[in-house]
């Protein structure tokens, strides 16, 4: 099954600063994405249509456990649509619980 693959502006927002700090960054993006697009339902599920995925960034060379972290959610009112949520280094932050998560959706327009 391909899906199609939308961001949101946290996710772009996000992105864009971890794109300046490592070089691999943007491939290492590219490579997710074509993994998401085939298996959709790749990570952790958060519950309520949340997962979460863990990425690589070479550049950082610390593999998928040190990497990045995206936060996919799946688009009901569009035909196998996967979107982009939010995007985040595991070195700077350690996990999103409930009331990042549910403001992160707020501020998307998805809640």
């Amino acid at each position: 099954m391909s899906c199609k693959i939308y961001t949101f502006p946290s996710f772009e927002r996000e992105a864009k600063r971890l794109n300046k700090r490592y070089k691999s960054f943007k491939s290492d993006l590219k490579e997710l994405m074509n993994e998401l697009s085939s298996s959709p339902s790749l990570g952790a599920d958060l519950g309520g249509g949340l997962r979460k995925v863990r990425m690589a960034i070479k550049s950082k060379g610390t593999g998928k456990s040190g990497g990045a972290r995206i936060i996919t959610v799946v688009l009901a009112d569009i035909e196998d649509g996967l979107g982009l949520l939010y995007i985040y280094d595991k070195s700077e932050r350690s996990t999103l619980k409930g009331k990042k998560l549910t403001d992160l959706l707020k501020k998307n327009g998805l809640v």
